[in-house]
């Protein structure tokens, strides 16, 4: 007999549907989106599925490629478009779901509140809408830490190989972080609910440590050699200056592909407080009711295997935050890891669905139509330039005075060329369009018979001709 679908799951579905929808809605926003498009979009048009590149013949160290493989492999089935680009990254996100699910499947654990925990989360909701690095590394990061628990507790190689995997796509997504938010989570809870000798010895006996790192090399190591080869001084500057000088020193001025951040120090736990949303509130208020509190962590004095997985969960939540107290480069999605470990604790303070959780739930998707019919319009015509180019002549040439912003290089299929003075424009043949911020006076300083085709909030969009 065919057990009855809980009917969370066609609530959960709407808010993936309605995810997908929103797709197409907008353009790609400068600079973090549109430059991962554009970079994907150079991909698909020179075929080179190696080095990922800033700009052509330039190559792109700050990521590894595996966000822009999966925008470009989609991008070439269905044509290059805000959708195909995003659609990926949604469906990395529905893998994120199951794996996480699936935990709490194995936990004993209500596997609808758990999934409409994390699917309606603020970041959640945007990261796997978005072309980001960030739902592939949430993706690798919930399949190791549930696939090491699992086999931790089970004894099973094959969930430990899982979790191997799951570490191959984070060094292919963003790198040797997902080590170190692993090492960051794992470590102290062996030491703490084991002790250190028998927690290595546990360690050796449970996980195919030698093995399992060799399927992580096989899945991983091969494009790292291909890079190295490719532009040799990659790995140099990915490993030193991407994973470690950018994050202790504020204004990294090695960065060579953008404007490094520089965040007071340890604003990530405030972060996480706007990507946890809106369950980071709804977690505290749980917290303070004290039946809840004692459900969550039992009797400290005994290590029982609920405390064991309690205080593996909150290692896996705060993983991310400990990383980056210290560090002033940062941005507010570096908490979005461990916000899986979040959605299973709730799930352990509530077993089942309540009206309160589903009207929580849905504060999600309402913010994000409230974002979509007031702030987005602004939001486009300030940084992006999908609607100045929406109407230009493909076959004439196409100038920015000065930096040439990445969605105006998306968006001009990368036939934009950057131009230092206007005096450059003396030899161009025209008619030819000319992209001028607002602090260039384009009628004192331009002498041809040019004539105002478009404007958003940052430019001026002129055309040129005889």
């Amino acid at each position: 007999m065919i057990k009855k679908l809980h009917p969370v799951w066609f609530l959960i579905g709407a808010f993936l549907v309605f995810r997908l929808i929103t797709l197409a809605m907008y353009p790609l926003i400068d600079t973090t989106e549109a430059r991962y498009g554009e970079i994907a979009r150079i991909m698909i048009d020179t075929n080179n599925w190696i080095t990922p590149q800033f700009d052509y013949n330039v190559p792109f160290w700050g990521k590894p490629p595996l966000h822009t493989w999966v925008s470009a492999i989609s991008g070439k089935l269905f044509g290059i478009s805000e959708f195909s680009l995003r659609l990926p990254h949604l469906l990395t996100g529905i893998a994120t779901l199951f794996f996480v699910g699936f935990f709490a499947h194995r936990l004993k654990l209500s596997v609808p509140v758990t999934v409409l925990v994390l699917c309606s989360s603020l970041g959640f909701f945007a990261a796997t809408g978005m072309i980001m690095t960030d739902a592939l590394l949430l993706l690798g990061m919930t399949m190791a830490m549930s696939g090491f628990f699992i086999a931790w507790q089970d004894k099973s190689t094959a969930f430990a190989y899982i979790g191997f995997v799951g570490i191959g796509i984070g060094l292919l997504a963003k790198g040797p972080i997902i080590i170190v938010l692993i090492g960051l989570a794992i470590v102290p809870w062996i030491f703490l609910n084991y002790g250190v000798f028998k927690g290595i010895k546990t360690l050796y006996n449970r996980i195919p440590i030698v093995s399992g790192l060799a399927l992580t090399c096989l899945v991983a190591l091969p494009w790292y050699v291909l890079a190295e080869r490719a532009t040799p001084g990659f790995l140099n500057y990915f490993l030193v200056g991407e994973h470690f000088l950018r994050f202790i020193q504020s204004g990294w001025e090695g960065d060579l592909y953008g404007t490094a951040h520089s965040e007071p120090r340890g604003i990530i736990w405030l972060y996480w407080l706007v990507i946890a949303f809106p369950w980071s509130f709804y977690a505290g208020a749980k917290m303070f009711s004290r039946r809840h509190r004692n459900k969550l962590l039992n009797d400290r004095r005994a290590k029982t295997e609920t405390e064991k997985l309690t205080s593996y969960l909150v290692f896996w939540l705060i993983s991310p935050m400990v990383l980056f107290t210290l560090a002033g480069n940062i941005l507010p999605i570096y908490v979005l890891p461990g916000i899986p470990a979040l959605a299973i604790l709730l799930a352990k303070l509530q077993e089942r669905i309540s009206f309160s959780l589903i009207i929580t739930s849905v504060l999600t998707p309402i913010a994000m139509v409230f974002y979509l019919v007031i702030a987005l319009p602004s939001l486009s015509a300030n940084k992006s330039d999908k609607f100045l180019l929406a109407d230009i002549n493909q076959s004439y040439p196409l100038y920015y005075l000065g930096e040439r912003s990445f969605s105006g290089r998306f968006y001009s299929n990368g036939r934009a060329i950057e131009i230092e003075s206007l005096s450059d424009l003396n030899s161009m043949k025209i008619p030819f369009y000319i992209a001028l911020n607002d602090a260039v006076n384009d009628k004192n300083a331009l002498r041809l018979n040019c004539e105002k085709v478009s404007q958003n909030q940052r430019r001026r969009l002129l055309l040129c001709r005889m």
